[in-house]
């Protein structure tokens, strides 16, 4: 059963960055787009390297390694070489604390 988990505060994800955080055994990066943050499996579908260490360009996330590309939003694969989503989760901030249910 999927729960809350307390990952960072808003402090720690200022607009325009990536964080990446553990809930659980579950890596996830989470992207403050324009002060909404959204969450994603830190682990890009092409190679399993992690999201967080990419670039926020907007609502697209580049992976430094191989140059695939995300829409943050949704995890849907918007640039070869991945060709498979990444897994995006739900995120609910309360009192200045971001919670993400995995």
């Amino acid at each position: 059963m999927a729960e809350w988990t307390r990952v960072a505060s808003l402090a720690e994800c200022p607009a325009g960055t990536l964080k990446g955080v553990m809930v659980g055994r579950q890596p996830v990066v989470l992207a403050n787009v324009d002060g909404d943050i959204y969450a994603l499996e830190d682990q890009c579908s092409h190679q399993e390297f992690p999201l967080s260490d990419g670039e926020l360009d907007g609502d697209d996330l580049t992976c430094i390694y191989h140059g695939a590309r995300f829409d943050v939003c949704t995890g849907r694969n918007k640039g070869l070489p991945a060709v498979r989503p990444v897994k995006s989760f739900p995120v609910e901030i309360r009192d200045g604390e971001v919670f993400v249910e995995v």
